[in-house]
Parts: C-alpha cells; sequence; structure tokens
C-alpha cells in the first residue's frame, strides 16, 4: 500500500537460534534478521528500501494475510518505509571501486601520502562538472 511515498508489506518474522530472520512475503529474495525483535524491524525496513528504490513496479501487498500458514515460532508484521527518507539516508554512502593504475603511480602517490579516495572524488566532481554546494 502506497501514500505519500509510504510504502507497506508484511514480513515474517522467525525466531530460530536466538535471533529473527525475516522474510517479506511479497517481496522475492527480501531478507534480513536481528538478535532481538526490534533490531530485526529496524533491519527489515532498511532491507525493504534498498529492495525497492531501484524498482519501477511495486509488487501489490498481501493485505489479507490470515490464510499465510505459520510456524510456532513465526508472526506477521506490517514493515513500512518512507522511501523519500530512506534514500536520503543512503544517498551519501560510499561504495568501494576496484580501479587499476600502473604501479609506479601507485608509488609515487603512496610516497606523497595520497589519499585517493579522497583525489578521485574531487576529479570526478570535476570532471563531472558538479556542484557540490547542494549535496552537503
Amino acid at each position: 500500500m502506497k501514500r505519500k511515498n509510504l510504502y507497506t508489506y508484511p514480513a515474517i518474522f522467525t525466531f530460530e537460534d536466538s535471533q529473527y530472520w525475516v522474510e517479506f512475503i511479497d517481496l522475492e529474495g527480501c531478507f534480513s534478521d536481528g538478535v532481538t525483535l526490534s533490531d530485526a524491524m529496524e533491519n527489515a525496513k532498511e532491507a525493504m528500501g534498498l529492495y525497492l528504490e531501484d524498482l519501477e513496479i511495486f509488487p501489490e501487498p498481501t493485505i489479507d494475510i490470515k490464510n499465510v500458514k505459520l510456524n510456532d515460532n513465526q508472526v506477521i508484521s506490517f514493515v513500512t518505509v518512507n522511501l523519500d527518507e530512506h534514500r536520503k539516508k543512503y544517498e551519501t554512502r560510499s561504495v568501494k571501486k576496484t580501479l587499476s593504475i600502473p604501479a609506479w603511480l601507485n608509488t609515487e602517490a603512496e610516497k606523497a601520502n595520497v589519499n585517493f579516495s579522497q583525489l578521485l572524488q574531487k576529479a570526478l566532481i570535476e570532471s563531472l562538472k558538479i556542484d557540490v554546494s547542494n549535496k552537503k
């Protein structure tokens, strides 16, 4: 169900091996976990946000959950994520990139204590002519 970029989907919370495992009924391959139920719920929101953020078409959520078969160690809870807030939280996260440079250049840069990540970010911003004043 969607309202103002809020998405709600049911998830099965399974208590097993002293922790909770979370599986979304309508989001195939979207899983999470947590040591406590509270941790599992927070982690489920994050997992659901990551799953949904790149979708163009969202699956219909199962609303009528009374026919979902559960084991004794399972409960269903609805998990809601605000995709606008989720994107704001994660848009500044760093991503690891693997690249190659000549060994001699690496040696010289390390001798000069070059911060590779910082230098690459600066070069990309300049090359792409990105205004970072509104990104912070």
